[in-house]
């Protein structure tokens, strides 16, 4: 059970005024406390104008129900993804967004975006390979024509945080999949990428979140240990002092952060749902001197009974929007809940039929998700 498990988942405008003060601003030197708490996470307007197909397509069938929760949905916040350099821009809306929104209202917006363009990308999987290629120079323009100007925009908007996704899958990859040629060739171009990012991202605003996978990857006992290692190794190449948050888990995936039902999948892992793998990988990080502090995806969260292993990934049904994102977690070393994933973008032209490339919208999906969002959706917390 546990060895097929562990294999299918391989496989997988205007500026705000100086005074007053935004609520929500962190102190001078509270580099400890939680970025999240006491600020508004961003609601991103590109995401939910996608959303109203999904409202058309259900006051077309007259269930007004469902098309006031997809409203819910569309005033709930997402993470920016910036997945090729043509979406450098994708930063410039957000950030003009946001500052509209703390202008509104007062508080101190958190941008959540996604950096994820490395070389390679996707190795083991393919899905969602990118742009740019090691063998053509990718990993120099990854650092000057990507990161750069991804780190000069969010330096200069100063009146805002940012939250940053480094590179979904990319270090896990490196600590399961090296027996993969496609990923040993990519590993030491994923670290030195990776650790070329943080250095350039060092700034008091930007709070930085390495991606750990998900429990059903790296939350086996033999993996922890090696996952803590392969991280520690690459923020000790972004150079002495580099400093990142913490870790994101869940990307894109669809595990519970507290597990209703327990799945028959989950029985020989101590990792069995998000919650429970942030608190086992806790110790390992913290003996490789990491920073234990975490985010968690529950953009899309699968029901149970949906799946019958981990390694099922792509467009999984039935799922439905996980809960809203917040700060209120029973767990100490969790900042926040967020929604990287933005629910209705494909995972791939895999999992159901009909399903379009990855990251183009996926309607029937989208429907799907609102369907069976979380309570806390429609009434927020």
């Amino acid at each position: 059970m546990r060895v097929s498990s562990l294999v299918a988942a391989l496989a997988t405008g205007g500026l705000v005024a100086a005074t007053p003060k935004p609520k929500g601003s962190s102190p001078p030197g509270a580099v400890d406390a939680n970025p999240f708490k006491g600020k508004t996470q961003f609601v991103n307007p590109a995401w939910a104008a996608k959303l109203e197909q999904t409202k058309k397509a259900f006051l077309a069938r007259n269930d007004t129900v469902n098309a006031a929760k997809t409203e819910k949905v569309q005033q709930t916040s997402s993470f920016v993804w910036v997945s090729r350099i043509a979406e450098l821009s994708n930063i410039d809306d957000a950030i003009a967004a946001a500052r509209k929104a703390q202008k509104k209202t007062g508080r101190r917006q958190i941008v959540g975006l996604v950096l994820y363009n490395l070389p390679d990308r996707d190795c083991s999987a393919g899905e969602s390979a990118g742009e740019l290629s090691s063998d053509k120079n990718g990993l120099e323009i990854y650092k000057t024509e990507f990161v750069k100007p991804f780190a000069d925009k969010v330096a200069a908007a100063k009146d805002l945080d940012f939250a940053i996704v480094l590179e979904p899958d990319s270090l896990a990859n490196l600590v399961t999949n090296l027996g993969i040629e496609f990923c040993a060739n990519a590993a030491p171009v994923y670290r030195e990428g990776i650790a070329y990012a943080i250095s350039s991202l060092q700034q008091p605003n930007v709070h930085l979140y390495i991606d750990a996978a998900h429990g059903g990857w790296l939350g086996w006992d033999d993996n922890l240990p090696l996952a803590a290692k392969e991280f520690a190794e690459v923020v000790k190449l972004a150079g002495e002092g580099k400093k990142i948050r913490g870790f994101v888990t869940n990307v894109s995936n669809y595990n519970p952060f507290h597990a209703v039902v327990r799945e028959n999948f989950t029985e020989w892992s101590n990792s069995w749902d998000e919650s429970h793998y942030a608190s086992s990988l806790t110790p390992f990080l913290e003996k490789e001197g990491l920073p234990a502090r975490f985010i968690v995806d529950q953009g899309r969260v699968a029901l149970p009974g949906a799946r019958k292993e981990w390694g099922e990934w792509c467009n999984v049904a039935p799922a439905g929007f996980g809960p809203a994102p917040t700060t209120r977690v029973n767990n100490t070393v969790v900042d926040a809940l967020v929604w990287v994933k933005p629910g209705g973008e494909s995972d791939g032209e895999c999992g159901l039929a009909g399903a379009p490339k990855a990251g183009q919208w996926f309607d029937e999906y989208a429907q799907m998700l609102v369907e069976n969002a979380h309570p806390s959706v429609v009434h927020k917390w």
